[in-house]
């Protein structure tokens, strides 16, 4: 998997203002308010950022924390998980390996068998309905 990178200047014709303050700046969109949040069909949810292929629907659940949840990546290459100590708080933030953009965090209260819940912003991804 070959790595994207650009300056911010071609991010931000890219990206919307918001995709680029998530994906760019690791920001992070307000609870409950993402367009993916309820997204049920089958398909896959690709990095907006570059178009990675980083979760597949069938592990999307509702997990009710305002944002949407995935079990596991499609694939643990797909992603770069980085110790983040920001905020006062003790997480581990999830990126896009491809174009290192932020999506979100993990953390170890999800009901799949890894026991993760992959807490990912709405607006770091793209839906790709289609076969799973």
């Amino acid at each position: 998997m070959s790595k994207v990178q650009k300056p911010a200047h071609e991010w931000k014709q890219q990206l919307t203002p918001q995709q680029y303050h998530v994906l760019r700046e690791q920001g992070t969109e307000a609870p409950g308010t993402g367009a993916l949040l309820h997204e049920h069909r089958s398909g896959a949810f690709v990095c907006a950022g570059c178009g990675t292929e980083l979760f597949a629907s069938g592990t999307k659940f509702e997990s009710g924390s305002g944002w949407p949840s995935f079990t596991d990546p499609v694939n643990a290459e797909h992603v770069h998980l980085i110790e983040d100590s920001s905020h006062g708080m003790r997480r581990v933030e999830v990126r896009c390996a491809t174009c290192d953009g932020h999506l979100g965090h993990v953390f170890p209260d999800g009901p799949g068998a890894s026991g993760e819940r992959y807490c990912i912003n709405s607006c770091a991804l793209e839906f790709s309905p289609g076969e799973e």
